[in-house]
């Protein structure tokens, strides 16, 4: 099983002609909702492309937001989640006519997802063989559930998004670090002082105890590296519309690949396909592909 633990917004996206400069107002073309955050975002990813049930640990808010969120999540065989007395995390998400995208987070109840609640659901979560994380809840709830999966021998996946208070001391409890380029740099030049280039930056993060890291490129494919491998794997060309959530949709795409034994090429490639496909298609979850597509997309 895969299990995810991370954040669940509701994804309010404005699109624009252009990103809005200092000073600037500009008319929003369009207005709509999704339901998104990273974590939610991957978890639906899970579910979509493996067809198998997702355990998936998040905090919604206890208002229509929390409610819509929850049935999505119902429909699609995922459980886990939880209510607390606030309101739902959102996402004010401004995006271009050429598909570029720009983020803006409050936490709401992903702030609750504490160090506690992970060790309340921590035979829930150890039931799984491979977990994902990203950065939207808090950072001390992300390490120790970083910690009690490698502790138990299982698959762990960081992605380190937002790239901000990123302490590396998880670093020996990631199995895959997967950022993508401005990710690598922010991470790069918080820990080390500098970033120059994907190798050099491993390396230094290999001292702290990485083992592997994907970097995700865009339109370029994604670079895998560890301590004796470099490999670039190149993805399929398409015409962008909206590039939110493909960050997210390559890791549930990795590990559904992962966990049906394929190797990380494969996994890269399958994952990239994924990616590609989301980028075509507005929002962050109902871009994401099912399996079918995912398999005869050309």
């Amino acid at each position: 099983m895969i299990a995810v633990i991370g954040s669940s917004n509701m994804d309010i996206v404005l699109t624009v002609e252009h990103f809005t400069k200092p000073g600037e107002t500009q008319k929003i073309l369009n207005l709509e909702y999704f339901p998104g955050g990273k974590g939610a975002n991957q978890a639906v990813a899970v579910a979509k492309l493996s067809k198998s049930n997702v355990f998936f640990l998040t905090m919604l808010g206890n208002d229509s937001y929390g409610s819509a969120l929850a049935k999505s999540y119902e429909k699609l065989g995922i459980s886990g989640y939880k209510f607390v007395d606030t309101n739902t995390g959102l996402a004010f998400i401004e995006v271009t006519l050429s598909g570029e995208n720009r983020i803006m987070i409050t936490y709401g109840a992903n702030a609750y997802l504490t160090p506690e609640v992970i060790e309340e659901c921590k035979s829930d979560i150890l039931r799984s063989d491979i977990l994902l994380l990203q950065n939207e809840i808090p950072f001390e709830s992300t390490l120790l559930a970083a910690k009690l999966l490698k502790d138990a021998g299982k698959l762990v996946i960081f992605d380190p998004a937002p790239a901000i208070g990123i302490n590396p001391e998880i670093f020996p409890y990631v199995d895959i670090l997967t950022p993508n380029e401005e990710e690598l740099k922010t991470l790069s030049e918080n820990i080390i002082g500098r970033y120059e280039s994907i190798e050099k930056t491993f390396e230094a993060f290999k001292e702290k105890g990485l083992r592997t890291m994907v970097v995700k490129q865009g339109e370029k494919g994604a670079t895998y590296i560890d301590e004796k491998t470099m490999i670039s794997v190149p993805t399929i060309k398409v015409q962008s519309v909206d590039t939110t959530a493909a960050g997210d949709v390559f890791n549930g795409a990795l590990a559904v690949a992962l966990s049906e034994g394929k190797d990380i090429q494969s996994a890269i490639e399958f994952a990239n396909t994924c990616a590609a496909i989301s980028v075509t298609r507005k929002g962050a979850q109902p871009s994401i592909p099912n399996r079918e597509e995912a398999e005869q997309f050309k």
